[in-house]
């Protein structure tokens, strides 16, 4: 069997054997799993911990599971996590010092155990998000050398989506679907049974290891039309102009005051989010003053001490400060790291509480500056 080629069918059993035999390997399963009202990732030890025959039920501020009569296992939208919470934990220690009674003061760096990972179940908008995480964290000249560790362990098995949600618009910033890269086994499910294509040798070698049939046409056909078919049936869209030019037309939009009012500052956007990635450190200590730890952990820049400078925060209103997001995400990312840092996924719209929806944020925009424009000539 040759990796990037082959495809083979698992059916449940089969699927069971696979994370068997990764837990085998040492490896640490992590995949969606039902709890507290919502489909949330966590470690498996058997395929049975899958969310067979549950869906959701998404729209702006809202999210609900809904049963299925179907009893599929990756029949639902993304949830309120992403892979980033294991691979760019939300809290991570990075050294501790400590002081002896002579006063002499040695560092210690935090190098834990790095875990082996295999992440079950992942969405074609999540591996472009590990892809993107990837280029911010370990492909400047200072990486991230904890994320680095993680990820050059982790095990992806991607699981293309057949059944996008109300609150999906992948399709409208140039992804989709389909898992494309950046996956050692990828699985389609269809009717109960789930197609397989290896990505990786590791993949391959992994998929000889648990009980499978080969794929013929009608499978692999089947497959192919599963996705497709969902291609079409985004809940939602981006417009479709170029972003960077419109967000560097809007600085003065009129639409700022509108999200402004609305806008929580909460950061929910940014928290579930896959690709962002920003973080502050804080500096903890006993009571003696002996011991002393540096602790690395998310921010938003949502928070108001996000650009306090000496004097006070350069970005004080929700107005400027939903501008910063949104105009690095979709326009300022480029300059950074060559693409987008939005996957589409639509975790933002689905977990904010103001309901606010991004994609309708950016058509808003765009029909101000076609006004103006309008006006203009």
């Amino acid at each position: 069997m040759t990796a990037t080629t082959a495809s083979a069918v698992l059916d449940r059993d089969g699927l069971d054997a696979l994370v068997t035999a990764l837990v085998a390997q040492g490896r640490t399963v992590i995949g969606p799993t039902v709890r507290d009202g919502a489909i949330v990732l966590a470690e498996l030890t058997s395929a049975d911990a899958l969310p067979f025959g549950w869906g959701v039920e998404l729209d702006a501020g809202r999210y609900r599971l809904v049963r299925r009569d179907d009893g599929a296992a990756f029949a639902h939208s993304a949830g309120p996590q992403s892979w980033k919470s294991f691979l760019h934990p939300s809290r991570e220690r990075l050294w501790s010092a400590d002081r002896t009674a002579e006063g002499e003061v040695s560092f210690t760096a935090d190098e834990p155990e790095t875990p082996s990972y295999a992440f079950l179940g992942v969405r074609s908008c999540d591996l472009r998000a590990i892809a993107i995480q990837d280029r911010v964290l370990t492909g400047g000249r200072y990486a991230d050398t904890g994320y680095g560790k993680r990820r050059s362990k982790a095990f992806l098995i991607a699981a293309e989506c057949t059944e996008p949600g109300a609150t999906c618009f992948c399709v409208s910033t140039g992804g989709g679907p389909a898992a494309d890269a950046g996956y050692d086994l990828a699985l389609t499910e269809v009717d109960g049974r789930f197609h397989v294509r290896v990505g990786s040798e590791e993949g391959a070698e992994l998929l000889e290891q648990v009980p499978h049939h080969t794929a013929g046409p009608d499978s692999e056909s089947a497959a192919r039309a599963a996705v497709d078919a969902a291609r079409d049936r985004m809940g939602r869209s981006l417009p479709p102009v170029d972003p960077r030019d419109l967000m560097g037309a809007s600085l003065d939009a009129e639409r700022w005051d509108d999200v402004a009012a609305r806008c929580l500052t909460c950061g929910n956007c940014t928290m579930v989010c896959p690709t962002c990635f920003c973080t502050t450190t804080e500096e903890v200590t006993d009571l003696t003053g002996d011991h002393t730890e540096r602790w690395q952990h998310w921010d938003s820049c949502f928070d108001l001490d996000f650009s306090y400078l000496h004097g006070g925060p350069v970005r004080a209103s929700a107005r400027s400060r939903y501008r910063q997001w949104l105009t690095h995400k979709l326009s300022t990312w480029h300059d950074q790291f060559d693409t987008s840092g939005c996957v589409g996924c639509g975790r933002c719209i689905a977990w904010c509480p103001a309901g606010i929806d991004i994609t309708e944020e950016v058509a808003a925009l765009d029909a101000e500056h076609t006004a103006r424009g309008t006006e203009t000539d």
